[in-house]
């Protein structure tokens, strides 16, 4: 059985890989005039390696944390 604080620290994990992206995203490429939307058009030379240095981290965590769920909830990963 999976620790609880262990499952937690693995989301809390998870959540600030997310934001990390999310602000490289920012600071990286400029938003549309709605404020929502990020304009890629803007920046077509984003560093394809930077952007899939940020997306690594982030799947493998997502992945990390299915595995405990899967395990835990006795699921069967697809």
């Amino acid at each position: 059985m999976l620790d609880k604080k262990e499952v937690e620290q693995e989301l809390s994990k998870l959540i600030d890989i997310r934001t990390n992206f999310l602000n490289f995203l920012d600071e990286n490429i400029e938003k549309k005039a709605n404020g929502i939307e990020f304009d890629f058009e803007k920046n077509p030379q984003l560093d394809a390696k930077l952007v899939y240095e940020h997306f690594f981290k982030l799947d493998y965590q997502a992945r990390k944390l299915r595995g405990f769920l899967v395990q835990e909830l006795g699921l069967k990963a697809e």
